[in-house]
């Protein structure tokens, strides 16, 4: 029958190019859309035949790939298109037919689709030059032109769903490679509901019997009628007795055409958690994350309500070792689905990013989506799923801690303890719950503690939590700081990533118990001693440049120690932020500021100079130097770094020298004393002589 031609609806060939250039960034979307599309109209039909009592049948969606004639075919059983339809749905941009069956039916019907043949239908001419739609006796055929023709046929094309055939052009060949077609299928509708099969040819071996006329025959051409071997004679009718015994055989190549399921797997997370087995999700684990070993902990829940979604979330046994990265910021491995439709990778929307090392999957039912549904519309529906997430990746967490069997958690901790920080960090909203999954060592455990712990072993009268910061648990357990505080009785903890200075910048207190710093300045370790700061503290402050001197009480068995401010940066950090490659010393003298230096009144050194100064028995010069040098000394023992080194190592020299002039004065002394010693005493010998010749004049007498 004679064609008729339509003119499209719209400024087609500006909209076209929008749509060929602009919504779509990756061609490979193009299979997604039209497999999603096929999809929409299998549901269609589903719904229509269940409203109708109708029998369902087998529902499938095929593509088959055609190199000779250079197109690709989708094709489906599903609900088909009018010609009415093919003129409204495809002659009309973003008009979606199921759009209008969407506001068609009731509220509360539960039917999945996304929009047949709205925008994402057009994404067949990122890779086809020309585009025909079979349905029933007729054919839509545009070439994304100014126009469009539907063509009428005596017969059905097909008996149910529609057939689209796409003529690719020239560089997009490739899709029509069974390995590509594969690829994208896995990588975006592997989990659709429908069975998707792919047309394919592959070449078999096959044993096959030898014919009459390929048995073999002598030079002449006659069949050998007897053979001699070793004497005797092989008779011809045994042999053939033999041969028909074992008909001869030959291996052909032969090719095989089948339909092949490239969708066999199906979403775990639509199924109800009780009936997944550990086997089943780490296997899905494994796919999902490219993790050669299983899962540590899984997550599988579903929200139903106003926002409907379903999600497995995993953590694995161990950390990335790019986690922290620049280059891998802000990225993690949750997948977003939208009615199994694969949409984004790596969704930053979705997780925070000191959550980047859960993998999992997010599908939901409603979530709004741009026309090329490769962006995300900010909106209230993307937060609710991101705050719900947080919460059962804390849960999560939680389930581990609290587990009886603490190796979970253990490896859970050794690895992701660091951005669990992050998190303390950077999650006001979080903050105190994550505080609680925090564990340190501490002086007096060989174990990590939490802070529960270190609350519910505190000593009767001690109002605070006390903690160090250091490079390394060895750095800090022989502290100055630590033994004063052993000494009353407390314990310390040991805070020893570098992540812990920024994470105690937002945690002050715990359980209505402040967190202390024993590095720093802290009015409650002070003693009042007018002695001492009339005399050693006021000379002290006149030849070296800190702030204060004061006397303290939490120095144990060392002399001094340097102290920042409450508000100032700790050794530690100021080690850190020294460390920073891109960290200038603009502000270093504001946040580091002078030190305080603490001195402890029953140390023999510190009673020695109290006593030299009250007496001005010490000679100022060397007063000064061992002063200088107990700072000096008291700084490097307290975690800062000495501004001048060579200075340092200067007057250390200076006063090992003045130690050994010392010893070999002495020794001098000593030797010239023993020779004086053995000038003025006579020798043993000659005192015996003596004394025998004074015997002998007493006996001639």
């Amino acid at each position: 029958m004679p064609s008729e031609t339509f003119a499209f609806q719209a400024e087609i060939n500006q909209l076209m190019s929008l749509i060929i250039n602009t919504f779509y960034s990756n061609k490979d979307i193009f299979l997604r859309e039209l497999i999603s599309n096929a999809s929409d109209a299998i549901d269609k039909a589903r719904h229509t035949a269940l409203q109708n009592s109708t029998e369902l049948r087998d529902y499938n969606i095929k593509l088959t790939a055609n190199k000779e004639d250079n197109t690709l075919i989708i094709e489906d059983n599903g609900i088909g298109l009018t010609k009415e339809e093919m003129v409204s749905c495809l002659g009309t941009i973003a008009n979606s037919g199921t759009k209008q069956f969407m506001e068609a039916l009731q509220v509360g019907t539960d039917v999945s689709m996304i929009g047949q043949f709205g925008v994402g239908f057009y994404s067949a001419y990122l890779v086809a030059s020309n585009v025909k739609v079979y349905s029933g006796k007729y054919c839509w055929e545009s070439a994304a032109g100014g126009s469009f023709t539907i063509e009428e046929f005596d017969e059905p094309v097909s008996e149910y769903g529609v057939r689209i055939v796409l003529g690719m052009k020239e560089e997009c060949v490739e899709y029509l490679e069974e390995n590509k077609i594969r690829e994208i299928v896995k990588k975006h509708s592997e989990f659709i509901n429908y069975p998707i099969r792919l047309w394919t040819v592959r070449t078999e071996s096959k044993e096959v019997p030898v014919s009459d006329d390929e048995e073999d025959v002598d030079e002449d051409g006659k069949v050998e009628d007897g053979k001699v071997e070793d004497g005797k004679v092989e008779d011809v009718d045994e042999k053939a007795t033999t041969e028909e015994e074992q008909p001869k055989t030959k291996t052909i190549e032969e090719e095989v055409s089948e339909w092949k399921q490239l969708n066999t797997q199906k979403p775990i997370w639509l199924r109800k958690p009780e009936d997944v087995t550990h086997e089943e999700h780490a296997g899905f684990f494994k796919a999902l994350s490219n993790d050669w070993d299983e899962h540590l902990a899984v997550k599988h829940f579903s929200a139903e309500g106003q926002i409907e979604y379903k999600s497995v979330l995993y953590i694995p046994k161990r950390a990335p070792f790019d986690m922290f990265q620049s280059s891998n910021k802000k990225k993690n491995n949750i997948k977003l689905y939208v009615r199994r439709v694969f949409i984004m990778d790596k969704c930053e929307d979705l997780m925070p990013e000191w959550l980047n090392f859960v993998s999992g999957v997010v599908d939901s039912e409603d979530l709004p989506l741009n026309v090329s549904r490769e962006m995300l519309q900010q909106n209230r529906i993307m937060n609710v799923i991101r705050k719900n997430l947080v919460k059962k990746c804390i849960d999560m967490f939680n389930e581990m801690a609290e587990d009886e069997d603490k190796t979970k958690f253990n490896t859970f901790y050794d690895n992701f303890q660091q951005s669990l920080k992050v998190g303390i960090h950077e999650d006001s909203i979080n903050r105190d719950k994550l505080v609680k999954l925090t564990r340190f060592y501490s002086a007096n455990n060989t174990e990590r503690i939490s802070f529960d712990e270190y609350i519910a072993s505190m000593k009767d009268g001690q109002e605070h939590i006390y903690f160090i910061t250091g490079e390394s648990k060895k750095a800090v357990e022989n502290s100055p700081f630590v033994k004063g505080i052993l000494n009353k009785g407390f314990d310390v903890l040991f805070l020893t990533d570098p992540i812990d200075e920024y994470m105690c910048q937002h945690v002050r207190e715990f359980d209505g118990k402040k967190l202390v710093n024993i590095t720093k300045d802290n009015t409650f370790f002070q003693e009042k001693n007018e002695d001492y700061e009339k005399h050693l503290c006021k000379k002290i402050k006149e030849l070296i440049d800190v702030e204060k001197v004061v006397v303290s009480s939490r120095l144990g068995d060392s002399p001094c120690c340097l102290v920042s401010g409450e508000y100032g940066w700790s050794a530690n950090m100021e080690r850190i932020m020294k460390a920073q490659t891109l960290q200038n010393n603009t502000g270093m003298g504001m946040m580091g500021g002078k030190k305080i230096m603490e001195i402890n009144p029953s140390h023999p050194m510190i009673i020695k100079l109290q006593d030299g100064i009250k007496k001005s028995s010490m000679n100022d010069h060397i007063m000064k130097d061992v002063i200088q040098l107990m700072y000096d000394t008291a700084m490097v023992a307290s975690g800062y770094s000495h501004e001048d080194p060579s200075k340092f190592s200067s007057r250390i020299y200076r006063m090992i020298g003045l130690g050994i002039e010392a010893d070999v004065e002495a020794d001098v002394e000593a030797d010239v004393e023993a020779d004086v010693e053995a000038e003025e005493l006579p020798k043993m010998d000659d005192v015996a002589e003596d004394t025998e010749e004074v015997s002998k004049m007493e006996e001639v007498d």
